[in-house]
């Protein structure tokens, strides 16, 4: 088995190029748990995951996530822009004053209008920018949008829908490219995906699609507190959580995302270290409440949440999970007070299964689409299976369609109602619950009906849907809370969804990694990896 090792590492290291460096320059080898490299152009595939790899180690936003802490929640700080406040007599209008003397990778010059091209670049269609390829992956992620303007080089204004006092989180999501090395590269979104340009703390120095891709340091960052630890970080995809667990032990990585749960102890006596934190993060099945789907019923709805062991499913994960009661968990601010309780109740779940007219001896057959595998997905087959075996139980038998991850997004961003989903009534993307917007507002508000944002399975509740509003409305961070928590509570009531465990983002390192902090988020900041 040593052996098999032993060439294993060779022939990866082969690949990389990375066997004898020339420089005693520090090299950090990533295995992901990604069946590709996220898109590199400026706005990452696959899911929110996607953002720590090729996102905000390349780009920057004009706001960004604090994510050099472990003991605490992190929050909005600067990112190319200074500042941003909305406008007293205009609650519709913010302004971003943006961070002077950046440059891009390319040498060009950070300003008002690199980011207005860029705003053009995944919103205005018409734009000779405008990548379809990347709007897909953030349009729903900037629902507000309404209009934006350069006010001067250093300060832009964007203009909201309505009154969104969440807007900023959404800007967390917009990455800047550089409209210069797209002239440079013929105008050509392919061309610039091997050869990008941001204002981020590593720059791209190769890309092997399914391979690897390369991250070298850049020197030149604006942003002296973040300057990378490495000189180098190769992110090599590695979906199944075996083959990672083994490439650590063999020492053909130097730390992996999510590791076999069963292999931890292997792991441990080997010398690597676990780390794992307070994640939001929820793993679900998001139900259609459309016309003609089972899941209509409340009741059926509130079955499938009483049919699941939770401790259970923490047990397959060996502990790196823990059970989900609600979107959020219970410390949460937004939480509230459901008078639905979500346990394991077995005997409740098949009385109400009975009730709405099917059991084991007449199951209620439905097909649900899920991922392969990927990043937040945790142990996406397993738990699935197990799930659907505590589902037979109640008299619910799910089929499951297995796709690969990217596909799955495609069809979380379609919609239920969507013709590619006919015969499908549930979704198994894990989500991120960091904010209001990602929390609360964009999957349960009635205008984020998809394809206009991720509402997924069409639910309408009159009254989330005027809590939201006012809550969107109000300034005063005490009184959102106060909102969010009875908007949550009525969702829950509802059981729009099957919720099921939060994932606590369990990383492997070897001993050789000496640098890592993990935020209490999914987004993670790869420049505090390090090796001394």
């Amino acid at each position: 088995m040593s052996f098999r090792f032993s060439f294993a590492g060779a022939a990866l290291a082969a690949v990389i190029g990375l066997a004898a460096p020339a420089k005693a320059e520090t090299v950090v080898r990533y295995g992901i748990s990604m069946a590709d490299v996220p898109l590199t152009t400026g706005q990452p595939d696959r899911g929110a995951g996607g953002y720590q790899f090729t996102g905000y180690t390349i780009y920057d936003p004009l706001v960004a996530w604090e994510m050099d802490v472990a003991d605490r929640p992190g929050k909005l700080i600067p990112g190319l822009a200074t500042e941003w406040k909305v406008d007293d007599k205009d609650k519709t209008k913010w302004r971003f004053t943006l961070r002077k003397g950046v440059k891009f990778h390319d040498g060009s010059d950070f300003n008002a209008d690199a980011v207005i091209w860029n705003l053009d670049k995944v919103l205005n269609e018409k734009a000779p920018q405008f990548d379809k390829r990347q709007s897909a992956q953030v349009k729903t992620r900037l629902p507000s949008v309404a209009s934006y303007a350069k006010i001067d080089d250093g300060t832009v204004e964007i203009t909201t829908k309505t009154v969104d006092s969440f807007f900023p989180y959404q800007m967390l999501w917009f990455l800047v490219s550089s409209p210069a090395q797209y002239e440079k590269v013929g105008k050509d979104w392919d061309k610039f995906a091997s050869q990008p340009s941001g204002t981020g703390p590593f720059k791209l120095t190769k890309l092997v699609p399914r391979e690897l891709a390369e991250l070298s340091k850049n020197a030149d960052y604006w942003d002296k507190k973040r300057l990378p630890k490495a000189d180098k970080l190769v992110l090599i995809p590695m979906p199944e959580a075996l083959t990672r667990t083994n490439a650590l032990l063999a020492g053909q990585v130097d730390l992996i995302e999510t590791p076999a749960p069963d292999a931890v102890p292997q792991l441990k006596g080997a010398g690597m270290k676990i780390v794992d934190n307070v994640t939001p993060h929820v793993w679900n099945y998001h139900l259609s409440v459309l016309p003609g789907s089972p899941w209509t019923d409340v009741r059926l709805r509130k079955a499938l949440n009483l049919a699941i062991d939770r401790d259970g499913v923490v047990a397959l994960m060996n502990g790196l999970a823990k059970p989900a009661i609600g979107q959020v968990d219970p410390s949460s601010p937004w939480f509230g007070k459901p008078n639905f309780k979500i346990k394991y109740d077995l005997a409740e779940a098949k009385k109400l299964v009975k009730e709405a007219g099917y059991g084991p001896e007449k199951p209620l057959k439905a097909t649900f689409i899920i991922a392969n595998g990927g990043t937040g997905q945790m142990l996406s087959l397993p738990i699935n299976e197990f799930l659907q075996q505590s589902f037979k139980e109640i008299g619910v038998e799910v089929e499951f369609k297995v796709v690969e991850l990217e596909v799955l997004y495609t069809a979380w961003r379609k919609g239920a109602a969507d013709e590619s989903m006919k015969g499908i009534t549930s979704n198994n993307i894990a989500y991120v619950t960091s904010d209001p917007l990602y929390a609360i507002v964009r999957f349960f508000h009635s205008g984020q009906i998809a394809p206009v944002g991720v509402n997924w399975g069409g639910y309408k509740n009159p009254k989330v849907d005027a809590l939201i509003d006012e809550a969107k409305n109000n300034f005063d961070p005490k009184k959102q809370d106060e909102l969010l928590a009875e908007a949550h509570a009525q969702i829950v009531d509802d059981a729009v969804l099957v919720w099921v465990v939060h994932d606590t983002n369990p990383h492997a390192l070897s001993p050789k990694v000496k640098k890592f902090v993990q935020a209490q988020h999914w987004f993670q900041d790869l420049t505090t990896i390090g090796l001394d």
